[in-house]
């Protein structure tokens, strides 16, 4: 049989405020790398993604074409929108109309490992409408309201969603035009899914995949990759 292939959109068009960096995130380096390179390194890495969209911050396209130049042929850069949900929908109407699995990456996630990548598109091969990588909780939760804890609760239910977070083409199709029409906007995909709803299974998620948002987790990248700064 053959084995289920997937295009892939990488959400790289966020500014990095927090990170008080005078460039977009996705181009800011780690390990001598632009991390937009590095994150689409990691993608390109599965056998299982055909191709790769990246949406890119608007007037940027060039820098991060050139980030990611000599990665791979099927790769393209777009302008991205001035949300992550406006992005995603930029960059999956230039993904081939044929695909039928779409995963969505962030840049800022630029550790994620090949085996997570065919978990989730191999997941919504198998039937899913969308799949994602789910970290399990360690930590004791507590809910807090007006800086009191108001109660505990069960973290056996609860899970830190990562991406790559994978659909079927037509269900995320579907899913952002329902939302532009109904004019809500998401800050995860898979919420974005649930909304619409779509059913949505999880595949363990990774501890190295974190996430790039503060100075120290650009640090920490950086001394992965043996960039040694500071």
């Amino acid at each position: 049989m053959r084995r289920a292939h997937a295009s892939a959109v990488v959400v790289a068009a966020g500014a990095g405020s927090r990170l008080g960096a005078g460039e977009p995130k996705a181009l800011l380096e780690i390990g001598g790398r632009a991390m937009v390179s590095v994150a689409v390194g990691a993608v390109v890495s599965c056998t299982a993604i055909e191709e790769v969209v990246v949406a890119a911050p608007p007037g940027f396209e060039g820098a991060v074409a050139a980030a990611v130049a000599g990665l791979g042929s099927a790769i393209r850069v777009v302008p991205g929108g001035p949300t992550r949900q406006a992005s995603v929908a930029a960059a999956l109407a230039a993904v081939d109309p044929e695909a039928q699995i779409v995963v969505v990456h962030d840049a800022a996630r630029p550790f994620a490992s090949s085996g997570l990548f065919e978990a989730v598109v191999d997941t919504v091969a198998s039937g899913a409408d969308a799949a994602i990588p789910l970290l399990q909780l360690t930590d004791t939760v507590k809910r807090v309201r007006n800086g009191e804890v108001v109660g505990t609760e069960p973290r056996d239910e609860l899970g830190l969603a990562q991406t790559p977070q994978g659909a079927r083409a037509g269900v995320l199709r579907n899913a952002l035009e329902q939302a532009a029409v109904a004019r809500v906007e998401f800050t995860d995909d898979a919420a974005l899914l649930e909304w619409a709803g779509a059913t949505v299974r999880v595949v363990p998620g990774e501890a190295g995949n974190f996430k790039i948002t503060t100075l120290l987790d650009l640090l920490r990248a950086d001394e992965l990759l043996g960039g040694g700064r500071g």
